[in-house]
């Protein structure tokens, strides 16, 4: 990775976009785009797409997509001592919250909150430990009434998100919250970077879409008006290679062992054997999962759109996933961005993966 494109994904990673509020880190992809695009767009919501022209008038459009939302906590009340109240952004694990830092975005800006964990020595621990539901969590923002908190610029209905960074780990992984998605955005601005200077025949549209994690909203917003002809999605797959998870119950995908592609209901069969022949050409190893009633991802919102749109999952693996750990390796990184690469390289006029029946 060169150090243009590293510097970027740790900017996109670092830059707060919980759900509904995304237009931060939605401007720092689309100001990457900008520099190597034909175009780059946005509607009303904030869903943003680059769009790199074909040489080939006839043949089909290509979208790829990804989301660019995070998951993250909302203020609900504010009582009489200051504490701050929250509910959920998405799927927030408010599990492993206690004792975490927050930032919250406010009228001022931001403010650093801090979610309350007795000590253990004074808890009263006697009939055994539950983890407290959202909304026994409290967040200290050093306010003693609210009256302060409007004072520090915060009021109900402002969004946070964990203070952790994204850093390197280990011998070739990444680290931090909000590799899920963002790290899709990376990708997919980076085979838009390839496909502007490799000059595809198919014209692509890179679409990094807001409000995934609360229901695919985004999606279905951009993908009704730009109805490309295909679709390749891509988010994150959970790693199941760490302790005690249930391959029997959740499947078997490893970390480090390249893109895992989701076979039945959204994904389209012509789509995904193309997928398998462009893995085997480009000597790119695959894992495969099975979606027996959805995917659970923005590729149910998009390919029954209008007339239908040919889709196909594409997943990057992805230890931990909505927690500060989030964790994924850079070979499978770099496998993805050519297995998205490859296939809208290899679309080509007349190309129309219809079934025939």
């Amino acid at each position: 990775m060169d150090k243009d494109a590293e510097s970027f994904l740790y900017e996109l990673l670092n830059t707060p976009s919980p759900t509904g509020f995304e237009a931060p880190g939605q401007r720092v992809w689309a100001n990457r785009c900008r520099q190597f695009a034909d175009s780059v767009d946005s509607d009303a919501y904030g869903n943003a797409w680059a769009t790199v022209n074909g040489t080939d008038p006839d043949a089909p459009t290509v979208m790829i997509e990804a989301h660019a939302d995070e998951i993250g906590f909302m203020v609900k009340w504010i009582d009489s001592d200051g504490f701050l109240r929250v509910d959920r952004i998405g799927g927030s694990d408010w599990a492993t919250a206690r004792g975490r830092r927050l930032t919250f975005y406010g009228d001022k800006g931001e403010v650093t909150g801090i979610v309350g964990n007795t000590a253990i020595h004074i808890r009263d621990r006697k009939d055994g430990e539950k983890a407290p539901e959202v909304h026994e969590l409290y967040v200290d923002i050093g306010a003693s009434s609210p009256e302060e908190a409007a004072e520090m610029g915060i009021r109900v209905g402002h969004p946070g998100v964990y203070a952790d960074a994204a850093q390197p780990f280990g011998k070739n992984q990444i680290v931090g919250r909000a590799l899920d998605n963002r790290i899709g955005g990376f990708i997919i601005s980076e085979v838009t970077r390839r496909l502007a200077a490799e000059k595809p025949s198919a014209s692509c549209v890179a679409l990094n879409a807001v409000q995934e994690e609360i229901g695919g909203y985004g999606a279905t917003m951009a993908s009704y008006r730009l109805h490309p002809d295909l679709c390749l999605v891509l988010d994150v797959t959970h790693a199941t290679d760490s302790p005690d998870i249930k391959h029997a119950q959740h499947g078997h995908v490893k970390l480090g062992e390249g893109p895992s592609l989701t076979h039945g209901t959204a994904n389209h069969p012509l789509m995904v054997d193309r997928l398998i022949e462009l893995g085997k050409d480009l000597e790119i190893p695959l894992q495969h999962e099975a979606s027996s009633r959805f995917t659970g991802t923005d590729t149910d919102s998009i390919y029954h759109q209008q007339g239908g749109i040919p889709s196909a999952l594409v997943s990057l693996p992805l230890r931990y996933m909505h927690s500060v750990v989030e964790m994924a390796d850079f070979d499978d990184v770099q496998r993805v961005i050519d297995l998205m690469t490859g296939f809208v390289l290899s679309v080509k006029a007349g190309d129309t993966f219809a079934i025939e029946i």
